[in-house]
């Protein structure tokens, strides 16, 4: 395809939501947004205005060349460069307002003198939900290497290994396959390492963390996931690793055990986990209430009598699913008060998941595109839970 028509698409979208946003401007700084419009990060911003091109102010990397590329020394030059180029000066800008830091919020708003600044986070977060047919398939790329990883899961444990050590030979499996080994997730006070292993009790240790579950982690500086837990008989070993080969992700959750999981309560919450994902593939299609896929899971759980367990049981979850792309925590977001409504192009996980005291975390977490018919699964290792050892 042609790439730099799939990134002007991406600026014209963005200047129709400029237009009924009422801003004439839109600045873009952030990592995953540079990656978005430009097709690469850079140490600099983009400037969208309302009609026109895009241009890239740039100071690192040296070397970019193009009609769009502007190389400054900082902030103060984009103005300057702007007048130069005979672009008109913007009375209301939109800009990353929930991530820019305020000080440079500061110098930047300063240089364009008299221009209202208001937060467009929204706008790109709403942009960047309905993907292109090549971010999907980028997607789709991410999700045939992740299976990939996954079936090597069961050869990578040896007796007496830890989470840590099984987390750290998934990982080398998934760098071998070509992964670029970062996990983006948004929001200043969201971390993660690679994706977790949560095993047995572990799964039940809270976190600060807005994740489905968990998990001590190695160090106060990092708590979640995998805490050096041996890995034993009968206990449940919940692999959620996330998967980027192409600067787009996708999200998978699988339970493993030595010998397999006995626990009768267990058992019924890993099929109840796997027969909601069947029930909501069979209602999810463009139109339908993101909050309509949480009632109707939830409801299959209180029914199974789960309600304890699911999400979480010392501590649970708010959502059940969240939307997949550059970053793992997209829109739309899974939940009983969510306002998203599907759309084609969208990508989303889904995780109905449960913790089971004494036994660990089960269920299940697959990535699925909304397409005109309905659901498409992109992560297909099999659901049931893996023996190994």
């Amino acid at each position: 395809m042609n790439f730099n028509g799939e990134l002007l698409e991406r600026v014209e979208r963005a200047q129709l939501a400029l237009q009924g946003f009422g801003a004439d401007a839109l600045l873009v700084s952030t990592n995953v947004n540079l990656f978005y419009f430009a097709g690469e990060v850079i140490n600099g911003y983009i400037y969208i205005p309302l009609e026109g091109s895009a241009t890239l102010f740039v100071r690192r990397p040296k070397g970019m060349s193009g009609s769009n590329v502007v190389y400054i020394r900082k902030p103060e030059d984009i103005v300057p460069k702007l007048t130069e180029m005979g672009v008109a000066m913007p009375s209301k800008v939109a800009f990353e307002g929930d991530f820019m830091p305020y000080s440079e919020y500061c110098r930047v708003a300063n240089c364009f003198a008299g221009a209202e600044f208001v937060n467009g986070s929204g706008i790109i977060r709403s942009l960047r939900a309905v993907k292109s047919p090549y971010e999907l398939e980028m997607m789709r790329e991410s999700g045939r290497r992740h299976d990939m990883v996954y079936s090597q899961i069961a050869t990578l444990y040896s007796k007496g290994m830890s989470d840590l050590e099984l987390m750290a030979a998934i990982e080398n499996a998934g760098r071998k396959l070509g992964s670029l080994g970062i996990f983006r997730i948004a929001g200043n006070s969201m971390e993660i390492f690679g994706g977790s292993i949560l095993a047995g009790q572990n799964a039940d240790a809270p976190s600060p963390y807005d994740f489905a579950l968990g998990g001590a982690g190695m160090h106060p500086s990092l708590p979640i996931g995998a805490n050096g837990t041996i890995l034993e008989p009968g206990m449940a070993i919940m692999v959620d690793m996330g998967s980027n080969f192409t600067g787009y992700m996708t999200d998978m959750s699988r339970v493993f055990a030595i010998e397999g999981v006995t626990d009768p309560l267990a058992l019924k919450a890993h099929q109840v986990s796997i027969d909601i994902q069947s029930a909501i593939c069979k209602v999810a299609k463009p139109g339908v209430e993101a909050k309509a896929l949480y009632e109707l899971a939830y409801s299959m759980v209180e029914a199974a009598g789960l309600t304890e367990y699911f999400m979480g049981h010392n501590q649970q979850a708010g959502f059940m699913g969240h939307g997949v792309g550059i970053e793992i925590n997209e829109l739309p977001v899974l939940a009983p008060r969510s306002r998203d409504i599907l759309c084609e192009g969208m990508a989303f996980a889904m995780e109905p998941k449960f913790v089971i005291p004494g036994v660990g975390a089960v269920g299940t977490e697959n990535t699925y595109i909304v397409t005109s018919d309905g659901l498409e699964k992109i992560t297909h290792f099999p659901e049931e839970i893996q023996i190994i050892g």
